[in-house]
């Protein structure tokens, strides 16, 4: 399955609007025809916890499966071209200034991913890019930073390599303040 958003998971996403947990936000702005379950598996526990996860967004309404539509698209329009799909352009960005000797916290960590979305998705991706500003406003714990970091790195993977998706990810780690330890 490859879950794509519906007109009621993009009222969900626009400003103001907040009746999902952050987890479940999280998987409506991933959910682009493009990726599969095992795209969403990183932020749960398990591959079924995913699912459920999915399932639940499905039956109510949020997602949809792209494939099912783009099957019944087909039988109502069969003459319909496929639009081409434009290549990606090679991302670059600037590393000299990765040098950070302040202290560890949300407050940096979410103004380096406001950087990175300016720097990485504002000319190539502007929707995805508003979805990113808009759940960092919203994120008010690690692990809300962790979830709109790992959907930012997936798409850094897919555009700019693996390789500059984990020197992001390094910085990100080294940025965050240390997780708390529960007793």
């Amino acid at each position: 399955m490859f879950p794509t958003k519906t007109d009621k998971a993009r009222d969900e996403l626009q400003a103001g609007q907040r009746t999902l947990s952050q987890r479940e936000r999280a998987l409506l702005l991933m959910a682009d025809g493009r990726r599969s379950l095992t795209d969403f598996s990183p932020l749960f526990a398990n591959r079924i916890e995913a699912e459920q996860a999915i399932q639940a967004l499905v039956s109510k309404g949020y997602l949809q499966d792209a494939q099912a539509v783009a099957a019944a698209v087909a039988v109502t329009a069969p003459s319909a071209a496929p639009t081409p799909v434009p290549a990606a352009d090679p991302i670059r960005i600037a590393t000299s200034a990765d040098t950070f000797d302040g202290k560890r916290s949300l407050a940096t960590t979410r103004m380096f991913l406001f950087d990175i979305c300016e720097r990485m998705f504002v000319r190539r991706d502007p929707k995805f890019a508003l979805q990113m500003r808009d759940a960092l406003r919203e994120a008010r714990d690690r692990e809300a930073m962790l979830t709109i970091a790992a959907l930012m790195l997936s798409e850094i993977e897919k555009t700019a390599g693996a390789e500059r998706a984990e020197s992001l990810r390094e910085r990100i780690d080294r940025l965050l303040p240390p997780a708390e330890i529960v007793h």
